[in-house]
Formats: structure tokens, C-alpha cells, sequence
């Protein structure tokens, strides 16, 4: 039986007061944020690309749709999901992609299309948040080898075909 030690006398991940990681305040803070800023993010990527759709010579649009729906996805598992490094470095690179996507696309023009696009302010302040949140998120997670251990601990007993609940 453990002690709640770890090998150097200190307290074991996922063992204490940090079992219930998920739900302490910072991280329920973070992930709201995280989330809001993933589904602005995309919300104005589909407002832009929609109009725009079936303009032959720029692949943005339909970019922007798979990225949108990427996004969307991210802010739904954030939610929904547990503690996982693999899906906030997902949240963080989407969003980071939009923001280099249009750095890159602009080039040094950006901060003149900046002023040009209402709808790209929005996004870029969302995306800087949202890359924010989620990397925090993501320092603040524990391993995903610990976030799978507690999943399996917290799984019923499938084995035994009555979901775990003991005898009735």
C-alpha cells in the first residue's frame, strides 16, 4: 500500500489532494478559458471562410473549415475529457497554427491586415489566449501515463459483466 510518497520522500502524482486534479479552481479556470477561446477561434474562421467558399485560387477557406472543426473538436475533448497532455498540446498547436498560418500568409503586412480585418483581431486575440490556456494547462496536467492510471482505476469492472457495482 502506498503512502502518498513518491521515491524522494515527496508526495506521489495523483495520490492526495492532487487526485482530483481536474477540478481544482486554476485548472477549472484555465480550461473555461482554454475552451472559450478554441470556439472563438473557430466561430471566426467560419464566419471568414464560409462567404468565401468556392473561390478557386485560395485553398484558405477550406483550410480554414478543417481547422475550424479541428478546433471545435479540441474545445469539446477539453471539456468532456480528462487530463491529457496529448490533447492540450493539440489545443495549443491548433490555435498557434491559425496564428502562424496568418503571419506567415501576410508576411510583413500582417499588422496592416490586422487593421484592414476586424474579424482577424478577434481571432488573433483568441488565438493568443487560447495557445496561453491550453500550455498551461498542459505544464499543469500530469503525465499521460498517470491520466491513463487513474482512468483505469476509475473504470467499473467490466469483466465480471455487472458494470462493477458489487452483488446486489
Amino acid at each position: 500500500m502506498s503512502d502518498g510518497r513518491g521515491p524522494t520522500g515527496g508526495p506521489e502524482l495523483g495520490v492526495g489532494s492532487d487526485a482530483d486534479g481536474r477540478n481544482t479552481p486554476k485548472k477549472r479556470l484555465l480550461r473555461g478559458v482554454a475552451v472559450q477561446a478554441a470556439a472563438v477561434a473557430a466561430a471566426v474562421h467560419l464566419l471568414w471562410a464560409w462567404p468565401r467558399l468556392g473561390s478557386p485560387p485560395d485553398a484558405r477557406p477550406y483550410l480554414f473549415l478543417a481547422g475550424s472543426a479541428l478546433a471545435a473538436a479540441v474545445a469539446v475533448a477539453t471539456l468532456r475529457a480528462g487530463e491529457y497532455r496529448r490533447l492540450y498540446a493539440l489545443g495549443a498547436g491548433t490555435l498557434g497554427t491559425f496564428l502562424g498560418g496568418f503571419l506567415a500568409w501576410h508576411g510583413t503586412g500582417a499588422s496592416a491586415a490586422l487593421a484592414a480585418e476586424p474579424l482577424a483581431v478577434v481571432a488573433a486575440i483568441a488565438e493568443v489566449v487560447g495557445v496561453v490556456a491550453f500550455l498551461a494547462l498542459y505544464r499543469l496536467a500530469p503525465p499521460t501515463s498517470v491520466a491513463l492510471e487513474r482512468r483505469r482505476d476509475e473504470a467499473p469492472d467490466e469483466a465480471s459483466g455487472d458494470g462493477g457495482e458489487g452483488p446486489p
